[in-house]
């Protein structure tokens, strides 16, 4: 894929290199590795694009087919995957037992004050399916890609725009968290066609970087922090 290639039958030929990973369309599925794209906020996707390029994430397939081209570009891209409309497979069976999945139900909707860790929703809407057009949907994600990204978070081997408030809340979360929080979510049906919502009905809990026009709570380092996948 290179930015000067304007083929005439539009973005869908020239990410062809992308279906290999993401499916048909970018559409995946919840038993693979490899994350849904089809129908993501166009903001997500663009500065997980970006993210992939400077280095900020690393996994060198995506690297060898983004690092030259421009953001520009990189913004065509996400825009073409953002736009697509299509079903979402039913869940797998639950890969967890119920009380593991309890306690991922609670930390996704309720969180922890205690750990001073909110909840999911809190930034990605009461649905789950994200908001327009940064914050992407937790829901329609393999359970074994969940875990990863939180753990890389925890490790340093994933980062974001500062202020990186998501490598701050994953510190916060054991792997016993880790473990529940994604076994529910990647047990749950996708609702209402995993449209993104237009806006939060609040302020997310403190400033994320990459997302900069989506009010905050707060930009005091101490404060809450939202637990978003990115």
């Amino acid at each position: 894929m290179r930015a000067t290639d304007k083929s005439p039958e539009g973005m869908a030929p020239r990410v062809l290199a992308c279906t290999a990973c993401h499916g048909k369309e970018g559409r995946a599925t919840q038993e693979g590795y490899f994350p849904r794209i089809a129908g993501k906020p166009a903001g997500y996707l663009a500065n997980q694009l970006i993210n992939f390029r400077d280095g900020r994430r690393s996994y060198p397939q995506m690297t060898y087919l983004i690092e030259h081209l421009t953001d520009a570009y990189l913004h065509e891209m996400a825009a073409h995957f953002a736009a697509l409309d299509l079903p979402y497979a039913p869940p797998p069976a639950p890969q967890a037992p119920a009380a593991v999945l309890e306690r991922g139900r609670l930390l996704v909707e309720r969180g922890d004050a205690a750990r001073d860790v909110p909840a999911c929703v809190s930034c990605h809407g009461a649905a789950m399916t994200g908001v327009q057009p940064f914050i992407p949907g937790l829901l329609g994600l393999p359970r074994d890609y969940l875990n990863s990204q939180l753990g890389a978070w925890k490790t340093g081997q994933r980062r974001a725009q500062a202020p990186d408030c998501m490598a701050a809340i994953a510190r916060k979360l054991t792997p016993d968290d880790v473990s529940a929080v994604s076994a529910w979510l990647a047990a749950q049906p996708v609702p209402g066609g995993g449209k993104p919502v237009a806006a939060l009905p609040a302020p997310m809990p403190l400033r994320c970087g990459g997302v900069a026009e989506v009010p905050a709570a707060s930009a005091t380092a101490g404060a809450a922090l939202p637990v978003a996948v990115r």
